[in-house]
Parts: C-alpha cells; structure tokens; sequence
C-alpha cells in the first residue's frame, strides 16, 4: 500500500482491506468456477480481473456510449469510457489513502458501467418501458445489466482459442452490480451477508460486500457530479448567473478555501479530502454534514439545470423512437423459422441482420453446431423456442449498442435505396 498522498491525517483501513488476513477473502475471491491459470501468472485475482475486463469488448463500446449529452461529436464532452476511467482514478486515490486493495477498486470501477444502453440514463428507462410492456422480466436497471452482462455476455479466447465467459471474482461482481451512485446514506459500511447477487433487485437497497465496493460507488457520484458541470459550460447549458450560483454554494461549503471557479479537479479535491479524513474503519465511509449536504445540493442542482435542460427533450424523444424501432423490427422476426426470416431480409437491412444473427449464435440454442464451430465455448443463456427468452436476447442486444451504432441501424430501418 503507498503513503498518504493528499497531506493531511487519514484513518488507516489496511485491517478491514480485502486481502488475504480479511475472513471474507475467500468469499471475495470465488469464482462461479474455475478459472484457467498458467504457472507463469504471477497477478492477484483482482488484477486479473481488471485485465479481463479491460480487454472485453464492452468496455470498448463505452467510448461511444452516452455520459448526459447524447452522441456527441465533441471530443472534449465526457462519454461513458471517460467518467468510468474518473471514477478509477478517483477510487484508487481514495483507496491508497485509507490503505485499502487499489487492485480491487480498480476492477470494479473499470467494469461498473458496463451495462449501460445507448443514450445514457434515458437509453436505460426506455428500455425499461420495453421490458415492463411485454412482461420480459421484472425491470431494466443499468446496475443489474452490468452483471448480466459480466456473468453472461462478455467473453475472451482462453488459450486454446475458445471464447468463455469472464468468470470474475465475487467481490468484483459485487462491486458493480451494487455501485450505484446514488449515495443517500451519510455513512458507508460493507455488508456481511455472501449472497446470491442475481437476487438482488435494487442496486440501492444493497451495500457492497467490501469496502472497496462502497469506495467506488462514493467515487461514482463524485466523478458525475463535477464532470456533468464542465460539459454543460462547454455547450452553454449553464448560465453565468447559474454559475456564480454554483460558485456561491461550493464557498459556503468550504469558506476557508479559495476557487475562482467549479472544475472537476476543484470538486474533485474537495470530496476527496473530507472523505479521507472523515472517515474510519470504526465508524465506515462518510463525508462530514457539509460536504454531503453540499453533493446533494449540486446532485440536485445537475438534475434539474442540466438533465433536465430543455435543449434535451428532442433528442430524448429521437432516442425512443430509435430504441424502440429496432426492438419492433426485431421482435417482428420471432417465428419457427427465425434465421431464415432474417436470412431474407439481410440485402435490406445488412448491418443489423448480420450483427443480430451473430448474436444469437452466440448466446442462443438456435444453431448449436455453428456455434461450436465459431469455437465459442461461453454459455447458453437464451432459448430460441421461448418468445420471452428471444425477447430478452433483443433487449441484451440493444443495450449494448453505442449511441452511434443504434443510430446507424435505426437509419438502416427507414432508408430506402
């Protein structure tokens, strides 16, 4: 563990970090089953995990995927690869400090989002609506999806080639299937409880098995809240008038430091330091009654001047149109012959056609042999004879479009040519 870097006294954590001395290790490090080794490997679990996930495809699709302003072209606005890789960064600052695993917050943090839809929050309610129509399941819930799609989507070749499933460890599963960065509690305390995490149903009603996993679901609020800020003065969202509000509200929070202005490194500093040296393994994660009354000011603040700005309501609406259009096409092929109907309309529609049928190859019963043939070993996790189940192979396969891809294939659906 590295020394203290922010200057200033911190509670030390190392007695309750997840490493081997800790009674939950074992827990903490299981797999759903073995995982393959060589004798050369000389990472932890969680490093190992953190690598897994780095070189998974969906984190590669964050880099178009939607932080608050959709499908930007501006290179300089935030996307869903950016704020995962500010929450990495703010999480391991805060997990040297407290001497806590920065290899398992890391992993955590690098794989939180990965169940986002496209266009963000509002990509996750349309789906939502979707899903709650036609009865697919109990909800949609961006936190849920991230596992499903750790557990059950995302796969890497082992060494002999074939593709498998990620099979993460149990504390990095739990860290982002509970990371949700609402944080409406003033203290922080891992839970004790080794449960199924398939069974939970409300990323908010949980804490997280380590305190590592409470470290990144504290970094996720801090990272958005700030970051948000920025790109709404890029787009002019934010008034001037607004913005010495802000101003205004951060001075009164900390009257003993000097700003001149709200950043993301300002904010940043601010949160990071009452955290750190608020805290204690005695008492749990917290900020002290300023400060967190101060993020959920700001957090306020954010919603309404700038989500619910109304220079986003035409593009909210393009949105469902979008999503929605690609879940009608698609649904519309369910029959007894599904591979022959989306056989027939590949000249038409080449892209989504393509893309869709590879996809349910791959997670599907419908052709077992060209899946074994593509060496794709992950497992099964659709039945192509249930319309629930295919249903919910539409639903998984949109959300993990990027903004950009959605868009291509919706204009796919509407052009002529």
């Amino acid at each position: 563990m590295k020394k203290n870097v922010l200057n200033y006294k911190v509670r030390d954590f190392s007695e309750v970090a997840m490493t081997e001395k800790n009674p939950k290790y074992i827990n903490a490090t299981s797999r759903i089953y073995d995982i393959y080794r060589t004798t050369y490997d000389s990472r932890s679990e969680f490093e190992r995990d953190e690598h897994r996930l780095l070189h998974c495809k969906a984190y590669r699709r964050l880099k178009n995927k939607t932080q608050v302003f959709f499908a930007t072209d501006n290179d300089h606005i935030c996307t869903r690869i950016e704020h995962v890789t500010h929450v990495a960064s703010i999480a391991e600052t805060i997990a040297k400090n407290l001497n806590l695993n920065y290899e398992l917050v890391n992993a955590i943090a690098i794989g939180h989002d990965l169940g986002h839809a496209p266009f963000g929050h509002h990509g996750e309610y349309i789906l939502n609506d979707i899903v709650l129509k036609h009865k697919i399941k109990s909800r949609f819930w961006h936190e849920g999806n991230s596992l499903n799609f750790i557990d059950n989507i995302e796969t890497l070749p082992d060494y002999h080639g074939k593709e498998r499933n990620l099979n993460l460890t149990y504390a990095v599963r739990d860290g982002i299937v509970c990371h949700c960065g609402e944080v409406n509690d003033k203290v922080l305390v891992p839970r004790n409880e080794f449960i199924d995490l398939n069974d939970i149903q409300y990323a908010s009603h949980v804490n997280a098995y380590t305190y590592e996993g409470c470290v990144v679901k504290i970094s996720d609020t801090i990272a958005y809240l700030s970051r948000d800020i920025e790109d709404a003065l890029i787009y002019n969202i934010l008034s001037k008038t607004q913005l010495k509000e802000l101003e205004h509200i951060v001075q009164k929070a900390f009257p003993n430091e000097y700003q001149n202005d709200i950043s993301t490194n300002l904010l940043n500093y601010f949160f990071i330091r009452d955290l750190c040296s608020s805290s204690s393994p005695e008492e749990g994660l917290k900020f002290t009654d300023s400060t967190f009354e101060l993020m959920s000011v700001i957090k306020a603040y954010n919603t309404e001047h700038i989500c619910g700005h109304k220079r986003l309501q035409p593009f909210k609406k393009y949105a469902r149109l979008v999503i929605e259009t690609i879940f009608e096409k698609l649904d519309d092929y369910y029959c007894d012959n599904i591979l022959d109907v989306i056989y027939s309309e590949s000249k038409l529609y080449p892209v989504l056609t393509y893309y869709f049928e590879t996809w349910l190859i791959c997670y599907s019963n419908i052709n077992l042999a060209e899946k074994s043939r593509r060496n794709q070993e992950n497992q099964v996790i659709y039945d192509i004879n249930s319309q629930q189940s295919y249903r919910k192979a539409i639903i998984d396969f949109i959300s993990a479009m990027t903004d950009k891809f959605a868009i291509k294939i919706f204009n796919e659906i509407i052009s002529f040519s």
